[in-house]
């Protein structure tokens, strides 16, 4: 047929555009598949085409019979390019895998060719599709059917305990918006800690969330001791307790708590107040009698195992024994192993009273684990942690407001002006900051909170601050669930509230922001990113795209806080779970290629593939993954304003 066209089997009937777009992680070497149509099927295009020419006087003999004939053939041609095109993806090289198909699949959608998903086999194409870029199922689902704008900013962290910890009960936390699990070290064995982490990676590997993990230590502070039985105690009224230091072969006697430091009896007197846990419960001392202390419920409330024990004496605090103690103990280090053998992505350290601790501890985990970066977030909850506040937080890679012991070592009235500074000074600092104790603390018993409860929440949530943490809420509460639905409710209300009101104040807001650095390179990442979140703004775009390899520039944009999502593209998977914590971003693991042009249209074929953008969006791009220079995250950053073809 080829021959009766006056064409060679070689020659082309029509060309057929391709993107170009390549797979990031193919060897410059690699085969390509080939993606023209077949000389058979040229030829009979051809043979088609020349029937239907008046020239050709058989073909006008036979009149519409002809025409008719040249339909059937020409669709016996679409056919078999189609066929051709199926067979491409069946047969893409095998060094290729999957990635390798998935490519295919995205030269076609970037060129039109919708009729590749059009076989039985469409699930599966739309799978090697979508594994192609990997980002939080929840997100992805909430941007289908919302818009991306609609997405959350403020990141949400549950801390796992005996009402959470099952693989169904993280799953349903998972899929309330959970962004970071925490595991809290004063609790559990290391068997049980790795058992909920084993579960949150196969929730990650299977269900395609992308939920991070924080291991929070200890400290060496002085706390309660395990409760006989149940996981927490109510302390009524008036009830009598004993507070001892003593080892007892079996069960506790009833009442009876025990303490981790040898001391407490020397250095308490008759007639101190001994606050547990923040000041939920507060006790008076009546008598001590060898290692025990009586002491009476002055304050009634929920007295939970190992909760942290401050004494006030004459209305003030005593500090005494508690600042002499190291802030990383024993029992911390060895937990620290742990969390490095388990690749956790965070760690919270206790009652940092200097920035030498995390300096020391920093040097530690990059000798033990100098492939995986861990972030360390310093919890401020002392007073020592006040007043070296910026030190503190310089050195580290985020900070927690740990309210409940800071509002037993700071007047309360205190707390509110305290947190709005921590919290501003991690922004203009660069670094994530996490509201956590008590937002909601009335849940662990009630299906619904206190109205002061979520106006407390609202605030934080108006301070912009990173994340809120729910502690025994989702740990031991009765309602983890419902507690976690509460917090995305209100900070996603409340943050839609924020940026109506705040669209005329973006400017200056961004305006008093300090600069981070001396360093040019550094400078100059931080006005493109300041740029970026002014034209969001002024022009109302519906993202912002970085694409980042450590992440820098991607918390750069979080930092100016605009009113669009996010989204960080990144070829590293734990820096895409760090960004996890950081206000606004939606992290992207996606391969790079040396063409950023390719790096850009392959993540709008990508994205529109999954439903998460359309055509006529409007995005600005940020970059900075050009330069080879590995000391940054780039030699050359730019930034682009672009229309989703």
């Amino acid at each position: 047929m080829a021959t009766a066209c006056g064409l060679s089997s070689s020659s082309s009937l029509r060309s057929v555009a391709f993107s170009g777009l390549r797979r990031f992680s193919r060897a410059a070497n690699a085969p390509r598949v080939a993606r023209f149509p077949s000389s058979a099927s040229r030829g009979v295009v051809c043979a088609a085409r020349r029937r239907r020419s008046p020239s050709n006087s058989r073909a006008a003999a036979e009149g519409s019979s002809a025409l008719e004939i040249a339909d059937q053939v020409e669709q016996q041609a679409e056919q078999a390019e189609q066929q051709e095109q199926q067979n491409q993806l069946e047969e893409a090289p095998q060094e290729q895998g999957e990635q390798g198909q998935a490519d295919v699949i995205v030269e076609a959608v970037a060129n039109g060719g919708a009729n590749v998903f059009a076989s039985e086999d469409m699930d599966i194409h739309l799978h090697l599709l979508q594994s192609d870029m990997e980002v939080d199922a929840v997100v992805a689902a909430d941007m289908k059917e919302n818009g991306s704008r609609s997405t959350r900013r403020t990141k949400l962290i549950c801390t796992v305990g005996p009402a959470s910890c099952s693989f169904k009960q993280l799953e349903a936390l998972a899929s309330g918006g959970m962004n970071v699990a925490r595991l809290n070290m004063c609790h559990g064995t290391h068997e049980w800690h790795r058992d909920v982490v084993e579960k949150v990676r196969r929730l990650n590997a299977e269900k395609g969330y992308s939920i991070a993990i924080m291991m929070d230590t200890e400290g060496s502070e002085i706390h309660l001791g395990d409760l006989p039985g149940d996981s927490s105690v109510k302390a009524e009224d008036g009830d009598l307790w004993t507070f001892t230091v003593r080892q007892f072969p079996g069960p506790l006697p009833p009442q009876t708590v025990q303490l981790n430091y040898d001391g407490f009896v020397d250095d308490i007197t008759v007639g101190d107040e001994v606050v547990a846990d923040g000041g939920m419960v507060r006790f008076q001392v009546l008598r001590k009698i060898g290692p025990d202390v009586t002491v009476r419920v002055i304050d009634p409330g929920l007295i939970l195992p190992r909760a942290n024990v401050t004494f006030f004496r004459d209305g003030k605090l005593v500090r005494g024994r508690n600042s002499m103690l190291p802030t990383i103990s024993s029992k911390d280090w060895i937990d620290v192993d742990f969390g490095i053998s388990m690749g956790v992505d965070f760690i919270a350290i206790s009652f940092v009273k200097s920035p030498d601790v995390i300096t020391h501890l920093r040097s530690y985990i990059n000798a033990r684990s100098p492939d995986r970066y861990i972030g360390l977030i310093s919890k401020i909850e002392s007073c020592e942690s006040i007043v070296r506040l910026e030190e503190i937080i310089a050195v580290s890679d985020g900070a927690m407001v740990a309210r409940g012991d800071l509002g037993a070592q700071i007047p309360l009235e205190e707390v509110p002006s305290v947190q709005q500074d921590i919290v501003q000074i991690c922004r203009d600092l660069n670094k994530p900051v996490i509201v956590a104790s008590q937002l909601l603390e009335s849940m662990i018993e009630f299906p619904t909170p206190t109205r002061a409860e979520v106006a407390d929440t609202a605030e934080a949530v108006r301070q912009r601050a990173d994340a809120l943490m729910l502690s025994g809420e989702s740990a031991i509460g009765q309602f983890p669930e419902k507690a976690l639905a509460v917090l995305r409710t209100v900070a996603t209300r409340i943050e839609g509230f924020s940026r109506a009101e705040r669209s005329r104040e973006q400017e200056a807001d961004i305006a008093l922001l300090p600069e981070l650095s001396d360093v040019l390179s550094e400078r100059i990442s931080e006005q493109i990113c300041a740029s970026a979140a002014h034209m969001a703004a002024k022009l109302q775009v519906d993202a912002i795209f970085v694409f980042t390899h450590r992440g820098y520039m991607a918390s750069l944009l979080s930092r100016c806080r605009p009113d669009c999502p996010i989204f960080a593209f990144t070829s590293s998977q734990g820096v895409r779970q760090q960004l996890n914590l950081s206000w606004g971003l939606i992290p992207f693991r996606l391969d790079f290629s040396d063409d950023m042009e390719s790096n850009i249209l392959r993540t709008f074929n990508l994205l529109k593939a999954r439903g998460m953008m359309k055509s006529g969006d409007l995005v600005i791009t940020v970059t900075d993954i050009i330069g080879s220079d590995s000391s940054f995250d780039g030699g050359l950053q730019s930034m682009q304003i672009r229309n989703v073809p």
